[in-house]
């Protein structure tokens, strides 16, 4: 007999035990302290101990719930799970998005954990690991924070959003993307930059702010936000038809999607190092 696959709803079950878990231990980390261990694109992108043990946590818990799966991490790529099958299920793990804020103390920084399946990610969930909010999708059922179903902003005119964006750690693409920011702040109403891309696709997704852009972004920075983001009525890809990737993801209600998009093409958002 050949077991059925999970659905979505029962891997989000499965995401949420594990990120609360791993939440909780970073936030104790936190609080006991915490130092850099390593550093990663350059030396203002750093790892610190708890980003470690978080995905080793996380890595663990998956493997006793459900040991077939593979597992994709920021720190530890693949980890020892492989490759998932063609049609099995795939972890995608960033264990604190926001590094440096945590490091900083600044209370912006999440787990996130989302489940793929066949390629396409079905649940997900963001937690932040100072407030303990919590974000959850999966798809085709909504997007939801703390038993509240989200929407995305209403807002229609490009001149009154507030953008959020995100800066690389490479000085030349900061360079380049400070470029895009100084020619884009003058036909909004302002941009927000907290630093860590997660929170910033979920808060996009609850209207908090109006739209979110940024180049650079890894799978795990973009597969539990991005969810939540799309399930919230939010068009989540990249530019000139490209899918939401490593060159730029772009997440905005229908309504901003074409002034937005069509300014950031313009500025050669995507482009630089």
């Amino acid at each position: 007999m050949i077991a059925s696959a999970p659905t979505p709803q029962e891997l989000l079950t499965i995401a949420v035990e594990v990120a609360r878990d791993a939440a909780a231990t970073a936030h104790r980390m936190r609080a006991e302290g915490v130092s850099v261990a390593a550093t990663k694109s350059t030396v203002t992108d750093v790892v610190t101990a708890a980003d470690r043990a978080v995905e080793r946590q996380v890595l663990e818990a998956l493997r006793a719930l459900r040991p077939g799966d593979a597992v994709l991490g920021e720190e530890y790529g693949a980890g020892e799970t492989g490759p998932a099958a063609e049609d099995g299920v795939r972890w995608i793990v960033d264990p604190i998005d926001g590094t440096v804020n945590y490091l900083y103390g600044l209370p912006y920084c999440a787990v996130s954990l989302a489940a793929e399946v066949a390629g396409e990610v079905v649940a997900g969930v963001v937690r932040n690991v100072a407030t303990g909010e919590e974000w959850t999708a999966t798809a085709g059922g909504g997007a939801w924070r703390d038993g509240q179903r989200l929407s995305c902003s209403a807002e229609t005119d490009l001149g009154q959003a507030l953008i959020a964006t995100g800066f690389g750690y490479d000085a030349g693409r900061r360079a380049h993307q400070a470029r895009v920011v100084a020619e884009l702040i003058p036909q909004v109403r302002d941009i927000r930059r907290m630093g860590a891309a997660a929170l910033d696709l979920c808060l996009a997704a609850e209207g908090r702010v109006d739209a979110y852009y940024e180049k650079g972004l890894a799978a795990w920075d973009l597969a539990a936000g991005g969810l939540v983001a799309r399930e919230a009525g939010l068009l989540v890809t990249g530019l000139s038809g490209r899918p939401a990737g490593p060159d730029l993801v772009l997440a905005a209600p229908p309504a901003l999607y074409e002034p937005l998009h069509t300014r950031l093409a313009a500025l050669d958002a995507s482009g630089g190092p």
